[in-house]
């Protein structure tokens, strides 16, 4: 993704769906998790600690992955179905690097493309 102002991500726990706010069109990349179901499966028949371990190692890498791209940005919103972008909220709030990036994060149901892309034009249009 270019550089911009303003960047709307659609997030779960598994994928994010970055968008940039632009005049013309907006344009959507996916960011996905590397902790897959069939992965999930295979690190539980060893153990389920070394499961849970996994899982919050490739969590912690997604959101890093996302903390890099949100460092391009002035303005972020952070929206979706679970918590995990309250999650990630709390993470950039810890580090100092995200202090001068206007981050909000607002609640919202599963949404098709062109729905999240309406929901980006109608809150940073205001």
């Amino acid at each position: 993704m270019t550089t911009g102002n303003k960047l709307g991500i659609w997030m779960d726990h598994a994928n994010a769906h970055l968008m940039e706010f632009t005049a013309n069109t907006i344009e959507t990349k996916t960011l996905a998790t590397h902790f897959t179901h069939e992965v999930k499966e295979d690190t539980l028949k060893k153990s389920e600690i070394l499961m849970h371990n996994k899982e919050q190692h490739e969590q912690a890498d997604y959101y890093k992955r996302l903390g890099d791209v949100i460092k391009n940005y002035e303005e972020v919103l952070l929206f979706g179905p679970t918590d995990a972008k309250v999650e990630l909220l709390n993470i950039l709030k810890a580090d100092r690097h995200f202090d001068k990036i206007k981050i909000e994060c607002v609640h919202a149901d599963k949404m098709t493309e062109n729905q999240q892309h309406a929901f980006v034009r109608d809150h940073f249009s205001k």
